[in-house]
Order: structure tokens, then sequence, then C-alpha cells
């Protein structure tokens, strides 16, 4: 499972886990909390009418004097009331007053007059002098059935208490506000519980896309390819860059340690040539030596030695690109002045043999984008390459053109191509042919180090056989 996945999981378990716990506190609380607003408008209630009921109980005219009288009337009063959107259309209250034994001598809906309530708690505590309340169920049954009473004392002229006066409401009456709040709780509940759901599918997003990123940049380096860190913030970036520097130091170890093994493997050949030539040239002596040979002996310590101040030269341009991972700037290169400058600088070592260098640009080749100076550098490897393997007085075409994928260079000789066998190493570092007519090995740095810049340039770099005769060399150029 991906670290992205398991972070939205864990997030999402997180977030239903609160969710679910804050919708059931909330839940939970509503009806409760709404009944609580509805009993302590009962207590004002129940005082208010006990203070206007006190006149007539004390006269004896609780069940038939004025109060009484309002009281019965208030059932048929019409109400058109629009409370936060619920109508109501009547009232719901009952109201009834005991004695001071607790027996009922007033109801409002006159179904308990004469009734021992005593031992109600409404009834009980207020004669006591306490609050007295209750919720109790007209059908045991059916909780919803339930109606709230909530009691006052009647005081006498002395301010003892002679009776109580009771104001009941259902419950029921309060039903429609519970499920209107538990609704609007519900609902926004799911809203903001969906909306911490995308805040943490986009966290785990963006958290799995910075993981990536670092993941394919290590896979990168693993395979020795060129990569770059990933664009990143934070200790992602921070990561990033200390990998980039952890690879550096390790690739710089291994590199050097490379190259001193392959240099002085490479550097032996010519060296013992050397040797054999100056050995032969000190046992003479003095004693009189051909001037062929001593010719001969002098020329071989020579082209050795420029050989390795070749090699040297090589392995030191080599070396600098690559170390380099991509190319900090790239510039606007005219085609044709390019191809001019490669000619410029080749012409020296073609007029030696009569070679010519013949350059072919197609239209819309201008501007390409990269770095002039390697670009020139390689074309121009691999013109001497082409030279090295050319016959004296032949011509090497040098011809650029563009295609979907970049700008494409092509150098064509007319020598006798690449032996089958060496197709596929001709660009590993070292690697050389022996050349036409008993010439010297090159360095076998000119295709890597024309490799290494095609990389660079986002391209690569092949060497095939043509059809009629000859080897084509390319190095693409992709488009920036």
């Amino acid at each position: 499972m991906k670290v992205g996945l398991r972070i939205f999981l864990g997030y999402f378990l997180i977030v239903a886990l609160a969710a679910f716990l804050l919708m059931r506190v909330f839940v939970a609380e509503v009806k409760p909390g709404v009944r609580q607003a509805m009993e302590d408008t009962l207590v004002d209630t129940a005082n208010v009418l006990a203070e206007l009921a006190t006149a007539d109980f004390l006269s004896g005219h609780i069940g038939d004097g004025e109060f009484a009288r309002r009281v019965r009337a208030l059932r048929g009063r019409q109400v058109d009331a629009d409370i936060w959107g619920l109508r109501k259309h009547g009232t719901s209250y009952r109201v009834y007053v005991t004695d001071a034994r607790g027996i009922v001598v007033f109801d409002s809906d006159g179904i308990a007059v004469g009734q021992d309530y005593s031992r109600w708690n409404d009834v009980y505590l207020t004669l006591r002098g306490r609050y007295g309340a209750r919720s109790t169920p007209n059908d045991p049954g059916d909780e919803r059935s339930s109606v709230m009473y909530v009691a006052a004392p009647l005081h006498d002229a002395r301010g003892r208490i002679v009776g109580v006066l009771t104001v009941a409401k259902p419950n029921r009456a309060i039903a429609p506000v519970i499920a209107r709040s538990q609704a609007v709780v519900l609902r926004w509940g799911v809203l903001l519980l969906g909306i911490a759901l995308l805040i943490g599918l986009l966290v785990a997003w963006w958290l799995s896309r910075q993981l990536g990123g670092l993941r394919r940049y290590a896979h990168a380096v693993t395979a020795g390819e060129r990569a770059t860190p990933p664009k990143a913030v934070g200790e992602f970036d921070e990561l990033g860059r200390a990998l980039e520097t952890m690879r550096n130091r390790l690739e710089g170890k291994q590199y050097v340690e490379q190259y001193v093994h392959t240099l002085t493997h490479e550097m032996k050949s010519p060296l013992a040539a050397i040797r054999g030539s100056a050995e032969l040239l000190e046992e003479s002596g003095g004693q009189a030596m051909d001037t062929a040979d001593r010719a001969r002996f002098a020329a071989s310590i020579r082209m050795q030695s420029d050989r390795l101040a070749q090699m040297i030269d090589k392995l030191l341009a080599l070396a600098a690109v690559e170390h380099r991972q991509r190319l900090e700037n790239r510039e606007a290169i005219d085609a044709g002045e390019l191809l001019q400058s490669v000619r410029e600088q080749c012409e020296p070592r073609l007029a030696r043999n009569g070679l010519r260098l013949d350059l072919e640009i197609a239209d819309g080749v201008s501007p390409l984008h990269g770095d002039a100076f390697l670009l020139r550098q390689a074309l121009v490897n691999l013109v001497e390459n082409a030279a090295d393997f050319s016959p004296d007085g032949a011509s090497i075409r040098l011809r650029a053109q563009r295609d979907a994928t970049g700008v494409r260079f092509d150098v064509l000789d007319e020598g006798p191509g690449v032996p089958d066998y060496a197709l596929g190493r001709v660009f590993e570092r070292f690697y050389s042919l022996p050349r036409p007519e008993g010439g010297s090995r090159s360095s076998g740095l000119g295709l890597c180090f024309v490799a290494e810049v095609a990389a660079l340039h986002g391209g690569t770099a092949t060497l095939a056989n043509r059809a009629e005769h000859g080897a084509r060399a390319t190095l693409m150029v992709a488009s920036s």
C-alpha cells in the first residue's frame, strides 16, 4: 500500500471517529437543551399564573372565578405564529391547582378535579417549599407521550404555602424544534466531514507527490541516470538537497577511483612504447645508430607522447561533462554559425589528408537551444572520427535538420564502416578501433564525450553503417 493512501486512510479514520463522537455529542445535547429551555419558560409561566390565581384560590372561587374562566378561554384562542420557520396555530398548556393536601381543585382540562396529586413530585416538593417538576408519559409504553410539569406555590397573606399551581406542556410540542436542530447539526456535520476529507485527500496527494518525486529521483540515481532533485518545499526540499549532496560526494569518490584505474590501464601501452624506444636509444651508447632507426624511435616517442597528451585532454573534457547533471543555462544557437565554426576548427586536420567537409543546413533548424561550446566540441569529435576512417581526398558531410523531437546532426563519411561486433561498443569509454592503413588507435574518449553531450541536451548519439558505404554518426538535441 502506498504511503499516500496510508496517510489518507489514517486521516480518514481519525476524522471519521472525531466527527462521529462530536455528532453524537451534539445530537445528544440538542434534545436536553431544548427541554431545558422549555422548562425555564414553564417556570416563569407557572409563577406568573400562581400570582394571578392566588386571589380566586383564597376566596374559594378557583374553580368558577375569573381566573378559571380566562384559562379555559385560552383553548379557544387562535394563534398564528411563525417561529423560525415553524408554524404554531394554538396553545398546548394544561393548568391545574391543588390545595394544601394535594387534592386537585381546578383543572383546565377538567379531568382531575378531586383527585389526590399529593404524591406527584411537582405537588409533593412544592408543598414542602422546594422546586417541584416532573416529566411523566401519558402512555407508559410511548416515550413520545411524555408531558413536562412545573409547579409554583400559592401563598396566603402570611406567606404560608396553601396550594400549588402546575403548568403542563407535552414534550411533543417541541419535537419539531428538536428534529430541525438535529437535522441542521447532521447536515453541517456531514458537510464539515466532507470538507475535512477533501482536505485530507489533498494533503495525502501532496505528500505522496513529494515522496514520489524523491523516490523516482532515488531510483534514477541508483540506475546511474542523470537526474535532478524534484522541486519541493520545506523538509522535502531539504531532503532532496541532502540526497543530491550525498550523491555528488559518493559519485565523486567512485568517479575518481574509476578514472584512476582506467587511466593507469590505458597509459601502460604508450608508456611501454616510450620506455622501449628510450631504452634502445640508450643501449646504442656511443655506437653509431642507423639514422632511420633513430628517426623511427624518436617518432615513436613523439607519437606516444602526443597520444598521452590527447588522452589526458579528452579525459579532462569528458570528466567535466560527465560530472554535470544538467545544463544550467541554455542559449539560443544559430545552426549555420555552429557548423561553420566546426568546419574552421577541423580544417587543419582535414587538409592533411585532402578531405573536404560539406555543410547541409535544412530550413527551420535555427535557433536551437543548448550549450554552443559543448555542441561544437561534440561535432568536432564526430568529424575527426570520420576523418580517421575516410580515404584521402574523400568528402565528409555534416548536415543539420529539424524533426518532431528536436534537431538532428548527421556526419556521413565514405570509409569502410563499423564492424558489426563493434557497433554496440563504440560509445564505451576507452574503446577504439584500429585505423585504416595501420594508423594508431585514438584515445577512445571522443565518442563517449559525444554521448554525454547528447544526454545533457536531452538527446542521444548513435553510430550506424550506411546502406551504400561508410558510416553515419548522429547527434540528437531535444527541443527545449
